[in-house]
């Protein structure tokens, strides 16, 4: 599989390795002609605002919605998350590819960082989360990510009591983290989007 990079900020190379260690090759997107013959892409952590703004200087703001849009695979995490979503901070998002609402720095500044163990649908999995946005499904603000509030996204990892807020969701072919998978050793969840973009491969 070859897997896009979006490499106009963030956190790339800390992807790179744990898809060479999976079997898939990684690519570095820029330009919308770097989407070309690729499998997946990933939006990763950074400077969310940053990273909004060389999406539109660089054109690649329809290209991705039109790369989403044929099926492929997205997966945005923190930063790259709040590309991906409808609304940002009571304010229309970039991308627009995602039923959720993000609120920047929702767990605290750079100094508030932490790491706890998440509940997901790999099972027990490291959360680091550095900056990170909440994520809540947008149209229903009881529902707080329930897949009540649209029947297509799901909730794949949550916090734990006492605060188990959804941290983790995944709308067809796209994914959405609000924490730093590419920072632990776990390869659980990059194996995950592998086997997502693989279901649509074998159709």
């Amino acid at each position: 599989m070859r897997i896009g990079i979006l490499a106009l900020q963030g956190a790339v190379q800390d992807h790179g390795r744990p898809l060479a260690r999976l079997g898939a090759e990684s690519v570095e997107v820029r330009r919308p002609a770097d989407l070309l013959g690729l499998d997946g892409l990933i939006l990763p952590g950074g400077e969310s605002t940053v990273m909004g703004r060389f999406l539109e200087d660089y054109g690649l703001v329809e290209p991705i919605r039109a790369f989403a849009a044929s099926g492929k695979a997205l997966w945005g995490l923190c930063a790259g998350a709040i590309l991906l979503c409808e609304e940002v901070d009571g304010q229309e998002g970039i991308l627009r590819l995602l039923p959720l609402k993000a609120t920047r720095n929702a767990y605290g500044r750079q100094l508030a960082s932490f790491e706890e163990e998440l509940d997901t649908v790999i099972g027990s999995f490291p959360g680091v989360f550095i900056r990170a946005p909440r994520l809540e499904a947008r149209g229903d603000d009881k529902a707080r990510g329930d897949r009540a509030a649209n029947p297509m996204l799901e909730i794949l990892g949550t916090r734990r009591p006492p605060c188990p807020e959804p941290v983790l969701f995944r709308f067809a072919s796209i994914l959405a983290a609000s924490f730093h998978p590419e920072l632990t050793e776990d390869l659980g969840l990059h194996a995950l989007f592998l086997q997502i973009i693989g279901e649509r491969l074998s159709h």
